[in-house]
């Protein structure tokens, strides 16, 4: 049976797929823009990510929320941190994050349970 976070990773999967078949050049820019964003250079992946989850709760993005959150935990970012940076984004963001916090706590422990198999 597919869990959540398998479901989410192939959707995203299947669907990046199809926009970047569709050959258009801006679109595919900013899909490599945003790969090299995140790639190491003079902040950590980690940090970056970090960064990326604290813009996506802000902006109230749960799929970048969960997406920011599985790459934080790959990176080695523990829930304390995790916890600490969607702090800083309900402080910026104000109470309207907050479903966001509680979504990015359940995908969290989602991809704990996943990390335990």
């Amino acid at each position: 049976m597919p869990t959540k976070v398998k479901e989410f990773n192939d959707y995203r999967s299947k669907m990046n797929e199809k926009i970047l078949a569709s050959d258009n050049k801006v679109i595919k820019r900013i899909f490599n823009l945003d790969t090299n964003a995140f790639a190491a250079g003079h902040l950590p992946v980690k940090t970056k990510e970090l960064l990326g989850l604290v813009a996506s709760a802000v902006l109230r993005c749960d799929d970048c929320v969960q997406y920011h959150l599985e790459a934080a935990m790959k990176n080695g970012v523990t829930k304390a941190e995790m916890m600490e940076t969607m702090s800083i984004a309900n402080l910026i963001g104000g109470t309207i994050v907050i479903p966001h916090l509680r979504k990015a706590v359940e995908y969290w422990e989602l991809l704990e349970e996943e990390e335990k198999v």
